[in-house]
């Protein structure tokens, strides 16, 4: 099979003062025969978000599996937070996982413990917290998913929205400064989905996460892009259209057969020529 050619694309340089948070240096994988990543390098800034797109079996996933450790190269390197991660032991990575939040598909709580002991399990189970600072902190993150009144309620009589906000809560709650989210509006409806969303905008710009947005659902990565959250004078939270400079904290990276066949904005995207891409955006 062909290789596909990559398609260099101009995009705004970083400021130098931006942190490199996460960092894929040739990164090689392959199970058996089958070659999943062949030699994929990208970087993410502190405080931006990185939208990885795909078709099933591009390596997507994988990309975050490599990140938390779960998954080993066989060739290339890994930074997170500038430590050299891929030839640490599973012990030495237990304190790069601490500055990691992971939202799973299908949310992936558990279903035997309410929403408040969901979203403090690390901090209750993990930690040395005093568990009334705990408890602040669990109300304070669901007050910011807008789920504090469902606090003591079990998973079961949430709707499938809620179950992912309160996964994004739980990610939040030990304060990661790097959040993956793995295809996290699957299997939700179109307005659903943008509450999902907008927690992930929130997050970007009041709490200045660097994420990570795996997903093959273009209209959320797409909005993700191209709007911000703002306060209106009365302290309400607003999602609205992204100014140009704010929508290149957000880039997209393509991957296919294992290589990075795009990166760049959302309107680089747009205009790309590239007879895949515009396939895929079709």
């Amino acid at each position: 099979m062909a290789q596909p050619n990559a398609v260099a694309v101009a995009v705004e340089t970083p400021s130098a003062d931006d942190a490199v948070v996460v960092e894929f240096k040739h990164v090689y994988l392959a199970f058996d025969d089958k070659v999943v990543l062949k030699d994929v390098t990208f970087t993410l800034q502190a405080g931006r978000t990185l939208i990885i797109l795909g078709a099933s079996g591009s390596g997507k996933s994988t990309t975050l599996k490599i990140i938390t450790g779960l998954l080993k190269p066989d060739g290339g390197e890994v930074y997170v937070n500038g430590v050299r991660t891929d030839t640490m032991s599973e012990t030495a990575l237990m304190t790069t996982r601490a500055d990691l939040g992971m939202i799973f598909q299908e949310g992936a709580l558990f279903d035997s413990l309410t929403v408040r002991e969901n979203v403090g399990y690390k901090l209750y189970e993990e930690s040395e917290m005093p568990l009334d600072e705990a408890n602040r902190r669990v109300e304070e993150v669901l007050g910011f998913v807008g789920l504090a009144e469902h606090i003591d309620k079990m998973p079961s009589v949430l709707s499938g929205g809620q179950r992912r906000r309160v996964a994004i809560a739980r990610a939040m709650a030990f304060k990661p400064r790097i959040l993956l989210y793995d295809e996290a509006t699957t299997g939700l409806d179109p307005i659903t989905a943008v509450t999902v969303n907008d927690e992930v905008i929130k997050l970007r710009d009041f709490e200045n996460a660097s994420s990570i947005v795996v997903t093959h659902q273009l209209r959320d990565a797409f909005y993700v892009a191209t709007k911000m959250a703002v306060r209106a004078p009365d302290g309400q939270v607003q999602i609205v259209d992204a100014t140009p400079d704010k929508e290149q904290e957000t880039l997209f990276l393509m991957l296919r057969e294992g290589l990075v066949v795009f990166e760049g904005d959302a309107h680089a995207l747009r205009r790309s020529t590239d007879s895949y891409i515009k396939t895929f955006l079709s």
